[in-house]
């Protein structure tokens, strides 16, 4: 698979370890696959069947072949997910949560992965790859996870202070090691804005092999089209509901998903799952105040904007990055209105959502998946959304955001993951945001 810069096909394509390894493509752009390959007709009529690894790996194969091997990708796969993502009914819809990870947000998938390709990738190199890294909130907590005590690769991650949550800071700052946080005085798109010009900074460039892991990085978001893929074949096919209540059966119809939205990068996943033959209907991209993407698809004019702080942070993203990437793929706007629904939450919504959604059937919402539950109901009470199979992405677990939801709904249970991560001491460097700074820092 070869891959082109968003800003410039005419660039010179790149295979996927250079797309990888690299992040941004020298002109600035993101990367994206020459093409979006097709799951073989025997995978695609199976995906309600096949364990979630053998999804992952027809899911992934295409796209980095032949720079991983499929026996290192299938090692690289079986080591990386030793959890799954479960589809559950919840009240009139289901709920695919993509919390079952070590961190307890869907952004393990593709950390995971992405550590364990780049160490291989890496192999044998001598100098130490770099990787910088700008979060909302979970995405760092994440990717600092995935790549702690990797050989050969230093992580730096970069949030904006005073915008995560205790639990995330931890998460993103107490680990130490390879790990190092800095805090900046601002937003994520300050944050996001300084990686990019640190990526642009050629004293920086001669002295460190520098690398991302944002969903600006194509390589952490090939793996998040399996669950997608994997959730789309157990709803067309109907998988009977197990003991624990997992699934019951469904009519063969293909499956909506509502997808809370920051960055845009687990929507196009979900495009990518759509266009490899996944049975999806299509997608509702749910954002909190930040609505630059949902104004769009109303108006069909896009403008980015400074972010905004909500309950919901690690969707607070004005400017988002992916969009440069729907564009690329999906460029007609009345194209991707047939595909994708927009709408918007405020945070008092999303606080009625979670007490209301726990006192009717006693789940649990986080609050970024809160805000998919209620552009869902927003849209049926507008009628703006056909019959069939819809789930929910379940993007965080509800203990991270226990400030937000236990006033709501009363304790919530912890995963023993969050309780170590709570023990942990953060150490974060504190810097304004401004180049020169992460520079110094960098130094």
């Amino acid at each position: 698979m070869q891959y082109y810069s968003t800003r410039n096909k005419k660039n010179g394509a790149v295979n996927f370890a250079a797309a990888a390894l690299t992040g941004l493509a020298p002109d600035g752009g993101l990367y994206v696959p020459e093409t979006l390959p097709e799951y073989p007709p025997a995978v695609r009529s199976s995906l309600g069947t096949m364990s979630f690894q053998d999804i992952a790996f027809e899911t992934i194969k295409p796209f980095v072949s032949p720079e991983i091997p499929d026996a290192a990708l299938a090692d690289m796969i079986h080591e990386a997910y030793s959890f799954e993502a479960p589809l559950r009914h919840v009240g009139d819809r289901m709920a695919l949560e993509l919390f079952h990870g070590p961190t307890a947000a869907f952004k393990d998938f593709g950390a995971r992965f992405m550590a364990r390709a780049f160490a291989y990738l890496r192999r044998g190199e001598d100098k130490p790859l770099h990787i910088l890294v700008a979060t909302s909130g979970d995405t760092g907590g994440a990717v600092a996870d995935g790549f702690h005590g990797v050989q050969g690769i230093t992580v730096t991650v970069l949030y904006p202070k005073g915008r995560v949550t205790p639990l995330q800071e931890r998460q993103i700052a107490g680990l130490g090691g390879n790990i190092s946080a800095v805090a900046v005085e601002g937003s994520f798109d300050d944050c996001q804005r300084l990686v990019k010009e640190a990526f642009k900074n050629e004293g920086l460039k001669k002295r460190k092999d520098l690398s991302s892991a944002n969903s600006i990085n194509v390589s952490r978001l090939i793996p998040q089209a399996a669950y997608y893929a994997a959730a789309a074949g157990k709803a067309f096919t109907g998988v009977p509901e197990n003991a624990e209540g997992v699934f019951r059966a469904i009519a063969k119809q293909p499956i909506i998903f509502c997808v809370p939205s920051g960055n845009f990068g687990n929507l196009t996943a979900g495009l990518y799952a759509l266009e490899m033959g996944a049975p999806i209907r299509g997608f509702i991209a749910a954002t909190n105040r930040n609505r630059s993407v949902p104004d769009y698809l109303e108006t069909g004019y896009y403008e980015a904007r400074f972010s905004q702080a909500t309950i919901s942070n690690a969707m607070d993203v004005g400017a988002p990055s992916n969009f440069e990437r729907l564009i690329a793929h999906w460029f007609s706007l009345n194209q991707f209105r047939r595909i994708v629904r927009g709408v918007w939450v405020s945070d008092d919504d999303t606080r009625k959502t979670i007490a209301e959604v726990h006192k009717t059937t006693g789940y649990f919402l986080d609050p970024h998946t809160a805000v998919g539950w209620r552009g869902v109901d927003q849209l049926l009470a507008n009628r703006r959304l056909p019959t069939g199979p819809l789930a929910v992405l379940a993007t965080a677990h509800p203990a991270k955001f226990a400030e937000t939801v236990e006033p709501l709904t009363g304790p919530v249970p912890v995963p023993q993951s969050l309780a170590e991560a709570m023990k942990r001491k953060p150490n974060a460097a504190i810097i304004p945001a401004e180049i020169s700074a992460l520079l110094e820092v960098l130094s």
